[in-house]
């Protein structure tokens, strides 16, 4: 990827990276599962309620060895959340952040996959595409627009799903990206980065995945806040790709 170090070069060492908003019944269940892969957890408490709160500390200090916790005094959005737990892992000398949603949608036995696809492919950010079982059809047609403007604004069929949210991130590259490119704090975050990483040159490899939606009943999406917030970022997205279009273009043409 242009302008970042090579995830190639450095040794592998990845952590499981899981932003928490209130989702004191859920996340005992999901850390489970992912502990059972052995592999390191950061839990980003987004401002929680205090229910919340106290299950991460009871959840951090049961599995000290393994898990830690970064606690966001206000609560700031998905995004925000996300960002915060980059910059933390990065700062720890991990190699790569495997983003994990908390509310137990995502079939964690996928983990080994995602994380052989990114030793295999260490530059390129690997990303889940769902099969859902169920979902609301608002919430259907609203991924779905995400994606024909994603396909627009990246001029490219290259990711089929710019929303979910299992995905294992490069940090050297992503550092460098949100350096320059500070995405947005909310539920835009998700498709923005993977726009913004599909203009600087960025690989991806799709994975499909199977999604339960959502397992405690408890949806953070504020259908009217966050469709605003993904229509303006689409819209600065759209202006954004016509001012890189010929970059764009040349990549694809010698791609």
């Amino acid at each position: 990827m242009a302008a970042s170090a090579s995830a190639a070069n450095c040794p592998y060492r990845a952590a499981v990276l899981i932003p928490v908003y209130d989702h004191e019944d859920a996340i005992g269940d999901t850390l489970n599962q992912v502990l059972r892969h052995a592999c390191p957890v950061l839990l980003v408490d987004d401002g929680s309620g205090e229910p919340c709160r106290a299950r991460l500390v009871e959840l951090s200090n049961d599995n000290a060895r393994q898990v830690s916790l970064l606690r966001l005094e206000k609560n700031g959005g998905k995004g925000a959340a996300v960002k915060a737990g980059l910059k933390a892992l990065a700062a720890q000398g991990f190699s790569h952040a495997i983003q994990l949603d908390a509310d137990g949608q995502h079939e964690i036995s996928d983990l080994p996959r995602f994380l052989a696809a990114s030793k295999a492919d260490p530059d390129s950010l690997v990303s889940g595409f769902p099969q859902y079982n169920n979902v609301p059809l608002i919430r259907f047609y609203s991924r779905y627009l995400t994606h024909v403007w994603v396909w627009v604004n990246t001029l490219s069929f290259a990711i089929k799903d710019s929303m979910c949210g299992f995905r294992v991130y490069p940090l050297a590259a992503v550092s460098a990206l949100l350096a320059r490119e500070p995405c947005g704090d909310r539920m835009e975050f998700d498709p923005e980065v993977m726009v913004r990483w599909s203009w600087r040159g960025g690989r991806v490899i799709n994975l499909p995945i199977r999604v339960r939606y959502p397992l405690d009943g408890v949806s953070h999406f504020n259908l009217w806040q966050d469709n605003l917030l993904i229509t303006w970022m689409h819209t600065r997205l759209f202006f954004g790709m016509l001012y890189r279009l010929p970059s764009i273009l040349w990549r694809r043409l010698n791609g």
